[in-house]
């Protein structure tokens, strides 16, 4: 039997069932986490530090995650904090150097009260500047920011602090090991949001601590892929909401 044909004499074409869509076209794109990115060898420089040295562990460790994090394809740094303190320091510096030549060329009874308003201002700047490294800054030490796009522009934000655990009086001994040596202790912030940061997609939190024998040995040698693979899965933890 002919098909049927419509007022202008036309057969109809024949419908197809629509194709419902799968769920990798239907999802947004995940943001490539750090584990997802291999650094070769030649890519890493010998690190190597005093292990008696807490302040030297921590800031070879600091250093390392800010490599590890701030490579192109993942987050950029930002130097809020940074520029904050280094304003606030260069505006001291240049408001005593300004104050000594002012009383230096100019009488000493004259130049008494710009001196003093110069003394006062330059005790304002230096308060202002350990009251931000104190309660706003605080520990720290990276805060990183990434745009992708997938059907819409994600803004991630990430906010790390570090610190250092002192080992239990316990466990104090003369020489570190895996069992008395203090900790590397970090504290991991994440937001996902789009829109310009009005809706919220996703957010984490954790925390965790690790011995720094974990990461050096007897030597002091860093062991950076040991150390990038634990920031790699604390970091991709909290991407995926999975951090305590």
């Amino acid at each position: 039997m002919a098909p049927r044909k419509n007022a202008k004499g036309l057969s109809p074409v024949p419908s197809t069932p629509a194709r419902r869509p799968s769920s990798a076209a239907s999802s947004p794109e995940k943001p490539p986490g750090p584990l997802s990115i291999t650094i070769s060898p030649e890519e890493r420089e010998v690190i190597k530090v005093n292990n008696y040295s807490t302040s030297e562990l921590k800031n070879a460790c600091d250093d390392a995650l800010k490599r590890y994090l701030s490579r192109p394809v993942l987050f950029k740094q930002i130097h809020l904090h940074t520029d904050v303190r280094l304003a606030l320091g260069w505006a001291g510096v240049f408001t005593a150097a300004a104050t000594g030549l002012y009383g230096w060329k100019t009488d000493f009874e004259k130049s008494k009260p710009g001196v003093w308003v110069g003394f006062i201002l330059y005790l304002v700047l230096t308060s202002l500047q350990t009251l931000y490294s104190y309660f706003v800054e605080g520990d720290t030490i990276f805060v990183g920011r990434r745009k992708t796009f997938s059907k819409r522009i994600i803004t991630e934000r990430i906010t790390i602090s570090s610190r250092t655990l002192p080992v239990p009086s316990s466990k104090l001994s003369l020489k570190p090991s895996s069992t008395n040596s203090p900790s590397y202790s970090l504290s991991i912030n994440y937001v996902q949001s789009t829109s310009g940061g009005k809706s919220l997609l996703a957010k984490g939190r954790t925390h965790e601590a690790k011995e720094y024998s974990a990461f050096f040995d007897d030597k002091g040698v860093m062991a950076q892929e040991v150390f990038e693979r634990w920031i790699g899965e604390l970091v991709e933890a909290v991407m995926e909401g999975k951090g305590a």
